[in-house]
């Protein structure tokens, strides 16, 4: 069952649709794959399916997607799932998984087949029942014209009727009006008479209360306006005030011309931040909506556990980091450095936390730059690092910069 060719097409799709969720996050990305790899996940599933299992005889891109697709959820009870992961990873055991999951679909095909054979049985007893309903539908066709003939012909018959008793209304409306309107002339000339009388005492009413009106208005209007005023300031006060509390703003430090005025003294200006980052003011941070954070990995566990082994160094810092993802659910990715490595371990992370080795090449300060870069400007984006040049860099970017320390009292 190592032949691609040899799997069922459900398998292959499966093993398409799982290498397409994981796609962006695989490196490297094959050149044919890095268009589709900007699609949404749907789309590169559906387009670029063709490619992608092309791209899965390279026993190396296949290893890396493999990587990436063990990080995903596992779907309880589905050997298809199983199948698809066990070919991609080919660890010891998978032929028999392949060759097991394969001849189950190869049964669900049989019995697709039997459906079908089912269906087409029921598909002529429906043409037949058609045919027989159309035979009933002409007869009652026939019968509802010859019913449509008898109503025609007493339609007729009532239109004729009541054009005669519409005559004879209208000749009593006739008669009925010339007496309305004889009595509507005598009560018209009473009615105006009456009606100049009671319009010029209105109209006097009225000036008075205009007046007295005019008098009040002028008074309140002058107070009114000055409470409304009063009131919206004091709204848009506490406002403010309410909206700094609720997301936790540390007070500004430094001035937007520091930078022009160092320029001008021929030194760098040191990047702005919202203040100096503490424990405290990191969870407030990660527990902003949609808040992104990373982490350069080595940088802090180089300082947390100096005399330990690289490897025992990742896995403590990422074991660390699953209870602050939990809590704040911020979405959380570590990038160590493995620019002289050509080598990648694959490492189990907490829900919620993405581990991440530079391409061999890059330092893992470029991939930061790059996340920064990706985000849109007004996410929160916390970054963690004292290399000074990064920090500097992703405060440009619009990123928020913290110690390791900060970190550190939070682990």
């Amino acid at each position: 069952m190592t032949d691609p060719a040899s799997l069922p097409e459900r398998l292959r799709l499966r093993v398409v649709a799982l290498v397409s969720a994981v796609l962006p996050s695989v490196v490297p990305v094959p050149p044919a794959l890095r268009k589709i790899a900007g699609f949404a996940p749907a789309r590169r599933a559906r387009l670029g399916g063709s490619a992608i299992w092309a791209a899965l005889a390279d026993d190396d891109f296949r290893h890396h997607a493999a990587v990436q697709v063990a990080a995903l959820p596992v779907a309880d009870d589905d050997a298809l799932d199983a199948a698809a992961r066990a070919w991609l990873s080919r660890e010891d055991g998978w032929e028999a998984v392949v060759a097991d999951a394969s001849a189950a679909l190869s049964d669900d095909e049989a019995r697709d087949d039997q459906d079908r054979a089912e269906l087409g049985r029921l598909t002529a007893q429906v043409a037949a029942l058609q045919a027989e309903l159309g035979t009933l539908r002409a007869q009652h066709r026939e019968e509802l014209d010859r019913a449509r003939a008898d109503h025609k012909v007493l339609r007729q018959r009532l239109g004729e009727t009541r054009s005669v008793l519409r005559s004879a209304q209208e000749e009593r409306d006739a008669a009925c009006a010339e007496r309305d309107e004889a009595v509507a002339a005598a009560r018209t000339v009473t009615a105006a008479a009456e009606a100049d009388v009671r319009r010029l005492r209105s109209q006097l009413d009225e000036a008075e209360a205009a007046v007295a009106a005019g008098r009040r208005d002028t008074r309140s209007e002058r107070d009114a306006a000055s409470i409304r005023a009063r009131l919206l300031l004091d709204a848009v006060v506490e406002s403010a005030t309410g909206l700094r509390r609720e997301l936790g703003l540390p007070a500004v430090v430094g001035a937007p011309g520091d930078a022009v005025e160092a320029g001008l003294a021929g030194v760098e200006a040191a990047p702005t931040s919202s203040g100096p980052a503490t424990a405290a003011s990191l969870e407030q941070m990660l527990g902003l909506p949609r808040a992104r954070l990373l982490v350069d990995g080595y940088n802090v566990t180089k300082a947390a556990w100096p005399t330990a082994s690289l490897e025992a160094q990742r896995s403590r810092l990422v074991a660390a980091l699953g209870p602050v993802v939990a809590r704040s659910g911020a979405e959380t990715t570590v990038v160590f450095d493995a620019a002289e490595s050509s080598a990648r371990t694959v490492m189990p992370a907490p829900r919620g936390v993405r581990v991440v080795f530079s391409p061999e090449g890059v330092i893992a300060d470029d991939v930061i730059r790059q996340l920064v870069a990706a985000e849109p400007r007004g996410r929160v984006v916390v970054v963690v690092s004292d290399d000074q040049a990064v920090v500097r860099d992703v405060v440009r970017a619009g990123a928020r910069a913290v110690p390791t320390s900060s970190l550190l009292g939070i682990i």
